[in-house]
């Protein structure tokens, strides 16, 4: 068997930690080949091996059956292999076509040609049925476009095999239903793709093979025609994993977060929240559900202090908050696991132990006369990196260096450690494997169960159903419908989050 990629057992160490222990994986010309693991399994660092960005201790690589040493990213690139990273690697004031030509831009007389580079992009594009403007700049354009521009990157560049790293972590399911269509056109261009993902569904429907690490060390490969998502779940863990929720009914009490005819501008200052009325009750999780970019983020926002309203109020144990000071709000009983834990849930250049007490440093024990407590501040850290299972070599280690799920991990550790009676869940699972979501859900209702609020946001719809008690959806700024999650479907939450019909609680939708 011709091989177009084999990495045979690599070993890669770090300080206090083998994050690759004699893994063997090996890719076939013309095939999508996922590579799945837990958060923190050694996925990424596998890759950041093939595309030169670390090297082994031990172990070979060979491309088209040809032993070769990957000492940096552009020999990795010279033998056509490609990585579109997790956390793009995108220059946001720059357009789509200065980022993709950067480092290998065409030259006409000394100077950048722009021009003939934007044709070959635009050429590239339309080729792989990705819809891409040049001349866009990366600040104006989504997340998904991104995507398509670290994509387009790579094949500029020349790409026959293409890492995909987490690449439906950070979008909606429209656009990750366009990314499976992209990524099978790519292989019938003749393209080869590695498919780092924990996503099982995505595997059962796009992958042919899959090679499954554990702990930094392989497990095995298997055809995917021939497994299920049961399978592939236990064997990604080490033990079986339960896809359905167990919770009992929830008995809501008072209300906690009362949200009445909210109006938020965005940075433009158009109104993007338009009206918005919420409820959310002690002893119930409340979800919502929409399309990004359907004021979601800015309601979050407003809640917990970090975006100035225009009209309304937010009322938090009955009594308003609207533009007070995020600290303020925290103070009164709000926690929030914010959706993008790099920007505003974590300070990533910290130890993540001082990142465990981001919320609650100026008190005490941590600090007394305004001087830190560094000794209580790690014996915190510890106790919740236990209580939580953030896998880390120590509570020392920078934040950075954790995986995402970890880091997410810690985020959520410590805001239901300070005991809050409104929990603020924004895309809590985003990009973790189903080991780590089941312990987040189990969590979210452990906090219902202690009589807490919880408003979860997700994009992901069986999270929505599977977790919420109620389900408020989200469409142009204003909630549209309130449904039961057991009495509505996925087709039914995707029509209305497309405004297809508003309806009150009780009513129903002939689908």
């Amino acid at each position: 068997m011709e091989y177009v990629i084999e990495m045979l057992n690599i070993r890669k160490e770090f300080p206090g930690i083998v994050a690759n222990d004699n893994i063997t994986l090996q890719l076939k010309q013309g095939e999508i080949h996922a590579l799945l693991g837990e958060n923190g399994a050694g996925k990424s660092t596998l890759m950041n091996v093939l595309f030169g960005l670390y090297q082994p201790e031990q172990g070979e690589i060979k491309v088209n059956g040809k032993s070769v040493k990957i000492t940096n990213p552009n020999i990795a690139n010279d033998l056509g292999i490609g990585m579109v990273h997790q956390h793009f690697m995108l220059v946001d004031t720059f357009t789509v076509t200065e980022n993709i030509i950067l480092g290998k831009e065409p030259k006409s007389g000394g100077k950048i040609d722009i021009k003939k580079a934007e044709k070959e992009v635009r050429e590239i594009s339309d080729r792989y049925g990705l819809a891409v403007d040049p001349q866009a700049k990366i600040s104006d354009i989504s997340v998904g476009m991104q995507q398509r521009v670290e994509i387009l990157k790579t094949l500029y560049r020349g790409a026959e095999i293409l890492i995909f790293d987490e690449p439906t972590a950070v979008l909606t399911p429209q656009e990750i239903k366009e990314l499976i269509e992209i990524m099978k056109t790519l292989i019938k261009e003749g393209k080869s793709i590695i498919l780092i993902t924990h996503k099982l569904k995505e595997i059962m429907e796009v992958c042919d093979r899959c090679t499954v690490i554990r702990k930094g060390k392989g497990i095995g490969t298997v055809d995917v025609a021939g497994t299920d998502v049961n399978e592939l779940a236990s064997l990604m863990v080490g033990r079986e994993v339960t896809f359905s929720t167990e919770k009992t009914k929830a008995e809501p009490k008072e209300p906690v977060l009362e949200v009445s005819d909210l109006k938020v501008k965005d940075s433009r200052g158009v109104e993007v929240v338009r009206g918005l009325n919420l409820t959310v009750r002690a002893g119930e999780i409340v979800g919502i559900a929409g399309v990004d970019g359907n004021g979601q983020s800015e309601l979050i926002e407003a809640i917990t202090g970090l975006h100035k309203t225009s009209q309304g109020t937010i009322k938090l144990n009955g009594k308003e908050v609207q533009n007070n000071k995020p600290r303020k709000i925290t103070e009164s009983g709000l926690a929030h696991i914010p959706q993008d834990r790099h920007k505003h849930g974590l300070v990533l250049d910290f130890p993540i132990g001082e990142n465990m007490v981001l919320q609650t440093y100026y008190q005490k024990p941590y600090s007394k006369t305004g001087i830190m407590n560094f000794k209580e501040v790690y014996k915190k850290a510890s106790s919740l990196i236990g209580e939580y299972d953030v896998r880390t070599p120590s509570e020392y280690t920078l934040a950075r260096a954790l995986s995402g799920g970890n880091q997410q991990k810690a985020i959520i550790g410590r805001e239901i450690d300070r005991n809050p009676d409104l929990l603020i869940a924004a895309q809590p699972t985003r990009g973790l494997d189903v080991g780590a979501i089941e312990f987040i859900h189990k969590r979210l209702i452990e906090q219902r169960d202690n009589n807490k609020a919880v408003l979860l946001v997700s994009f992901e719809l069986d999270e929505i159903i599977n977790v919420s008690d109620r389900i408020a959806v989200i469409y142009e700024g204003e909630i549209v419908a309130v449904v039961d999650p057991k009495e509505t479907t996925e087709q039914e939450l995707g029509l209305l989050m497309a405004g297809s019909k508003r309806k009150k609680e009780g009513e129903s939708v002939n689908v």
